[in-house]
């Protein structure tokens, strides 16, 4: 290193601690583990081991000896566990200070390292660091770490794929930091070596003997009684062997009968001895350290203790000669197990009002909310008004840095604070705006509980919008909350002229919660309904009200123009989300995906996904994968819809499922049946059977008309035809009439031409047509075109079909174009024209393969043999790379390693590495170094 040891490490007397004994395997794999990073491999390393085991020893010992990294080192504590990245930045502080130091010119550094405040600020710092010299980060007691800096840790590790970065960490047995993935993804066996420390063998117990009494040959009868006295825990073991040379005993065969019967005294009870020993000013300043933590400005203590200074430093020198206190400018217990034998002597209720005491001087001396917030958690209620206003500035800062679980447990102490009337129910308010963004059964239960005391219709309006956000982004089901309906109803019909933005807010939500739950209407309107003619979108209300409508006017079958219009007026200059300004960018979206303005839709989502992220919103960012899945099926690219649809469903989530279930499961569904997996789509929609559709939101229709194609495939013609009348029925009853949202009537002609009901096909298909072309979304007006066409069947079919590949090959609706084409080729084969149908047939297998759909890219290919030809977008094992084998292999072939390719194109690891192993087989290369020219010599057959 460097420069030694930073972080909270550094300062202490002896950096390397006591010689270790028996840890020479340990070290060998630290070493390796170390060279790994060396050569551009992110690593993990983690040392577990029971309390005393030596891990921090192990930790001092191996840092001391990794000249060529940068090291940091932070010491976690129970009381900081609420500190949003309080570990992140006491690790990374010291090294950007140095930064600075060493190079003032790099501004840059300078500004990241003083403000980081999310996860891409972290790592952004992190790599530059990096690339000055190797870092090595080291995490003591990982049990104790903060949620967002363990998140933080996770998401470096995940991509510091070629960044020379090693962390270490020590964790006890048998605990763990929540939340449990960050964890999970952080030691997980493909980055990390975790190491098990044991306890020592008889031959290091002889060691250690030699090494504190001096003596190069110890009795060995001696050393296997001090073995068997203490198991060989290494603590245990030296409070033993120290005790028994202050006994006098030594280490020979007569020795060996007093350690015996000498026993093991325990820490605790040596550390109250030796206190009892000091002067009161020691016990002072003892418990000053144990409640206040290693490391505070003499100035602090001294305001705690009630004394001077000079009477603090005075008292840490006796405490320090006595054993007990490390040396050092930074005052700081030499183990942990003194502060807990301080605590021990206190009674509960001196413990709490010592904390009191703490938070107090602390606020008084100006330090960070978060810290004055730690101790007034610890000790209750706390008199007077700050307290309160500390744990709501800590809250919002947590929730900033995209902390909501923190946020969460400030508030939660908020409750109990001492509060003026009206002021506890804001604070449920804000707990449930903080509870929203993981846990929306939390939510709801907050903003209910806050409703009952706000009396302001703005802040209720705002618990009435945070509630419907949650329920959005529920997962167990919209029931047992508050009657959002009824209550935004009476909330927008009771504001006045002068508030017309709640007004237009309420509104909004209302008109939303009619879309969502079809079943919900509310009974009367206000008459001062606002009609889109007069609103200009210069205000959020008017822009939430305004996406509602554009969404409204898609599902009527207006005008595409019209629909484009409003949402222009909705979405210019779009903000970042925010539960205040639901449901803005949640129709804006939905309109995005319906009117083919695929660009933009994936555009938002990616933004809205980066945003998320950084604030710690789990759910959204649930969602916001949902339809980037949705997304990408509408493009036709099976491949990424079917990957990011797997990657969601497995995501883990705080608190259940992930939200739009039955949304999600209808991709897969969709997904599958385009690969030809049939089975996996059943098994899918079997998750489902007991649904009950009376209580069923707008997501159910859509479900039915996959399930629908699902039961076509399997031979289910008729089974297939009433899911899709039923299907009908729903879109029909939720005034859902636009073919572009719910193309169901072109559906169920196709089924009932092959059912024979040629009437019930016609008219059908010339009522969705007549719908499509009232719309004039070209996906749509496609879609029944082709539908049509093969209704009318002869020469005027094929002329419709025509014209309905002529309109596709406008839109992004490639899986529609191309199964247009089929349809185009076939006709055109039994007209006996073999070069046209080859053309067409080629075309459409060229896209079925590049979009992944593998059972349309049969039924084309086998078309097209029938028509004389052969397929050109195969590799050489006779196999079609789908669309997501030649992403990946694209991007393997420009260097790309794994974890990039999986980040880039959101799909997990699994993922990445199953789509290069069927490339290496269908292209029968080994790999990555044939990828390249094989993939050349495919584009040229092509």
């Amino acid at each position: 290193m460097s420069d030694g040891r930073t972080g909270d490490g550094a300062g202490r007397g002896n950096p390397r601690g006591p010689v270790l004994a028996g840890r020479d395997g340990e070290l060998a794999v630290l070493g390796a583990v170390a060279e790994e990073a060396l050569a551009g491999r992110a690593r993990v390393v983690q040392l577990v081991g029971n309390a005393g085991m030596g891990k921090s020893a192990l930790l001092d010992h191996w840092l001391d000896g990794v000249p060529r990294f940068r090291a940091a080192r932070v010491r976690c504590h129970r009381l900081q566990r609420d500190f949003a990245f309080g570990a992140a930045h006491r690790l990374l502080h010291p090294l950007v200070t140095a930064a600075d130091t060493a190079d003032t010119a790099d501004t840059a550094l300078r500004t990241s390292g003083a403000h980081t405040e999310t996860l891409t600020d972290l790592d952004r710092l992190v790599f530059r660091l990096a690339r000055r010299q190797p870092l090595l980060l080291a995490v003591d007691d990982l049990q104790w770490i903060d949620p967002p800096s363990l998140r933080w840790l996770a998401h470096l590790v995940n991509r510091a794929d070629a960044q020379p970065i090693l962390v270490a960490v020590t964790t006890r047995t048998g605990e763990r930091p929540a939340p449990g993935d960050a964890y999970d993804a952080l030691v997980h066996p493909a980055v990390c070596r975790t190491l098990a420390l044991e306890p020592l063998g008889p031959a290091d117990v002889a060691r250690l003997v030699a090494l504190e009494f001096g003596e190069p040959r110890p009795d060995p009868a001696f050393s296997a009684a001090c073995h068997a006295a203490t198991a060989g825990h290494p603590l245990f073991l030296r409070a033993l062997l120290c005790d028994a040379r202050r006994g006098g005993v030594r280490p020979t065969e007569e020795g060996r009968e007093r350690i015996r019967s000498f026993g093991l005294p325990t820490l605790l009870r040596e550390v109250r001895h030796r206190l009892g020993q000091g002067s009161p000013a020691v016990a002072g300043l003892a418990r000053g350290l144990a409640v206040l933590g290693d490391g505070m400005p003499w100035s602090l203590l001294a305001a705690y203790c009630g004394t001077g200074e000079a009477v603090v430093r005075s008292a840490a020198a006796e405490l320090h000669a006595l054993g007990l206190l490390g040396a050092g400018d930074e005052p700081r217990f030499v183990h942990r197990v003194v502060r807990e034998a301080v605590l021990a002597e206190w009674p509960p209720q001196e413990v709490g009002a010592a904390h009191a005491r703490a938070a107090q001087v602390l606020y008084l001396s100006g330090r960070p909310d978060e810290e004055v917030a730690a101790h007034v958690m610890a000790a209750g209620p706390v008199p007077g008004s700050w307290p309160l206003v500390v744990l709501r500035r800590a809250a919002a800062e947590a929730l900033r840095r995209g902390a909501a679980e923190t946020a969460v447990t400030y508030l939660r102490h908020a409750v109990f604070q001492p509060a003026a009337p009206g002021e506890r129910a804001r604070v449920l308010l804000e707990l449930a705006v903080a509870a929203s963004h993981y846990d929306t059964g939390l939510a709801v239960s907050y903003g209910t509980a806050a409703l009952e005391g706000l009396t302001d219709d703005a802040a209720r309006s705002e618990a009435v919008g945070v509630l419907a956000y949650s329920c959005l982004m529920s997962r167990g089901g919209r029931d047992g909350g508050p009657d959002l309906a009824r209550l935004a109803a009476e909330l927008g019909a009771c504001t006045g002229d002068g508030d017309r933005e709640p007004s237009l807010r309420m509104q909004a939500l209302t008109e939303w919660l009619e879309f969502e739950c079809p079943s919900v209407r509310v009974a009367e309107r206000s008459e001062r309904r606002v009609v889109p003619a007069d609103l200009a979108g210069h205000t959020p209300g008017e822009r939430q009200l305004l996406a509602v409508r554009a969404f409204g006017a898609l599902r009527a079958g207006e005008p595409a123009e019209r629909v484009t219009e409003l949402l222009e007026r909705a979405s210019v200059n779009l903000p970042a989300f925010s539960p205040g300004l639901f449901p803005l960018h949640y129709f804006v979206a939905q309109a995005l995906l319906y009117v083919d303005d695929l660009d933009a839709a994936g555009e938002l989502c990616g933004r809205l996904l980066r945003g998320s992220r950084d604030t710690g919103a789990e759910l959204l960012a649930s969602w916001l994968l949902v339809y980037r899945a949705a997304v990408a099926l509408r493009r036709g690219d099976v491949a990424q819809a079917a990957a990011v649809a797997r990657t969601v469903s497995e995501r883990a989530c705080a608190a259940g499922e992930v939200p739009y279930r039955m949304t999600l499961d209808t991709i897969r569904i969709d997904a599958f049946l385009e690969q030809g997996e049939l089975a996996e789509a059943e098994r899918i929609a079997a998750a489902h059977s007991a649904t009950d559709p009376s209580g069923a939101s707008w997501e159910w229709p859509r479900f039915l008309m996959s399930l629908a194609a699902l039961r076509t495939a399997q031979g289910d013609r008729r089974g297939g035809l009433a899911l899709l009348r039923e299907c009908g029925h729903h879109f029909e009853a939720a005034g859902t009439v636009s073919p572009a949202i719910g193309p169901w009537r072109s559906r169920a002609a196709g089924v009932s031409l092959l059912l024979g009901y040629g009437h019930d096909a016609y008219a059908l298909a010339e009522e969705e047509l007549e719908r499509a072309r009232r719309c004039r979304i070209p996906r749509a007006v496609g879609v029944a075109l082709h539908a049509a066409g093969q209704v009318a069947g002869g020469a005027g079919g094929l002329e419709l079909v025509a014209e309905a590949v002529d309109v596709l090959e406008r839109t992004p609706a490639e899986l529609e174009l191309a199964r247009a084409l089929y349809t185009l080729g076939g006709g055109l084969l039994r007209r006996d024209d073999k070069p046209g149908a080859r053309t067409a047939l080629r075309g459409g297998l060229d896209i079925a393969v590049r979009c992944g759909a593998s059972a349309l890219a049969r039924s084309l290919q086998q078309r097209l043999h029938e028509a004389g030809g052969r397929a050109g977008s195969r590799g050489a094992s006779g196999c079609p790379l789908t669309a997501g084998e030649e992403r990946v292999a694209a991007l393997a072939a420009e260097g790309w390693s794994n974890k990039q390719i999986a980040e880039h194109l959101f799909v997990s690891l699994r993922t990445v590495e199953t789509h290069l192993t069927g490339v290496y087989r269908k292209l029968r290369i080994e790999g990555r170094r044939e990828l390249g020219p094989a993939l050349r010599a495919l584009l040229q057959r092509r």
